[in-house]
């Protein structure tokens, strides 16, 4: 039998309700929870504020310590510094020092030169004054002349017997000169400044133990220097050594060393500008004298180059040059070609920087 049609009626409103109230007893009890928990939260702040503040009032123990002083200005960078082009450009650089001379002889051990004047210089290798001087003045090493000898002894037998008269100049700077090397040209002078005790000597000849030749090498025991250009040497020695070289029929170019007190062999490097004239007068013929520039810095780095290979020794003999000698002069002569002159003395001079180790001499007038 079928369910009364008032029964059904009254069932449906009913199974709303009461979902109804489920929903309804749901969202109240979610309610109350959270009202639960923020009770909670209030009565633990009001309970832990105090700690925290009091927490905050202690100094901590390993913090820096407390300035009532005004916050410091932040650090202001530094200026900016300009770029290179914007520099200003550096003054060129003046003349290199002049040579460092220890031990100068004193005057009054001189003076007795200027009694030998226009006299044979054989008559004055008799005075055994002149002995004690040529001691003071030559270095002290083992030379190769031909063979190796002493300085000492190499420059005796150039001197021995010479008839070449005793140049005293400005009753000052003296000359003492001999060409009688008995092989290789070999022929040499002494030079002394009477006033500031300075002495020097020069020795040249065509050595035959592979080394650049002919050669001009310049000593003193009392030069200390280990690089040296010869602008860098007395003046008035400078202008001797040319009378002399020229007397003795020396070319202008050639390759030049110097022997200091510690025996060793150096380059003196060429710093003359032989393409320089004084203002108003005519300057030399371009192509002569950039051939001079040129010839002088290969003389300078070949020098160089067998100094190296050889330790700077005073005696040394050598015979080949190395693979990376030989590779950089091909590399010149391909860049510069053969009479881009102002291009191979640039190049040579940067080379021989390197294999001396320190810079090239600017040219100076010639004097």
């Amino acid at each position: 039998m079928g369910a009364s049609p008032f029964l059904e009626k009254s069932c449906l409103p009913r199974a709303h309700c009461d979902r109804l109230r489920a929903k309804t007893f749901g969202e109240s009890f979610a309610k109350m929870k959270r009202t639960i928990a923020t009770l909670f939260m209030c009565a633990a702040l009001f309970l832990c504020w105090p700690m925290l503040a009091f927490t905050q009032l202690v100094p901590d123990p390993n913090a820096p310590p407390h300035s009532d002083a005004p916050p410091a200005a932040p650090a202001q960078a530094p200026e900016a510094t300009p770029p290179p082009d914007a520099q200003p450009a550096l003054p060129p650089p003046g003349p290199p020092p002049p040579a460092n001379f220890q031990k100068l002889v004193p005057s009054d051990q001189l003076a007795f030169l200027n009694d030998y004047a226009n006299q044979p210089a054989k008559v004055l290798l008799k005075d055994k004054r002149f002995h004690g001087l040529m001691k003071q003045a030559i270095s002290s090493t083992e030379y190769h002349y031909g063979r190796d000898m002493s300085l000492s002894d190499a420059l005796g037998t150039v001197l021995d017997g010479s008839m070449q008269p005793v140049q005293v100049r400005d009753n000052r700077f003296v000359t003492v000169s001999g060409s009688n090397g008995p092989y290789l040209g070999g022929r040499g002078f002494l030079w002394f400044d009477i006033e500031t005790g300075v002495a020097l000597g020069g020795f040249y000849f065509h050595p035959t133990n592979g080394e650049p030749t002919p050669t001009v090498t310049v000593f003193s025991r009392q030069l200390t220097d280990h690089a040296l250009s010869t602008g860098q040497l007395p003046e008035p020695f400078v202008e001797d050594l040319e009378q002399w070289a020229a007397n003795s029929h020396i070319p202008d170019v050639t390759v030049r060393y110097f022997i200091p007190e510690n025996g060793k062999k150096y380059v003196l490097e060429h710093d003359e500008d032989y393409c320089w004239s004084p203002p108003g007068e005519p300057g030399p013929d371009r192509d002569d004298c950039q051939q001079m520039m040129a010839a002088a810095a290969d003389d300078d780095m070949n020098a160089a180059y067998f100094m190296q290979e050889t330790g700077n020794a005073a005696n040394a003999t050598a015979w080949m040059l190395g693979p990376d000698q030989i590779a950089w002069l091909q590399v010149r002569d391909r860049t510069c070609g053969p009479r881009a002159y102002s291009c191979r003395v640039r190049i040579t001079r940067e080379r021989t920087a390197v294999l001396t180790g320190h810079p090239a001499p600017r040219p100076q007038p010639v004097r």
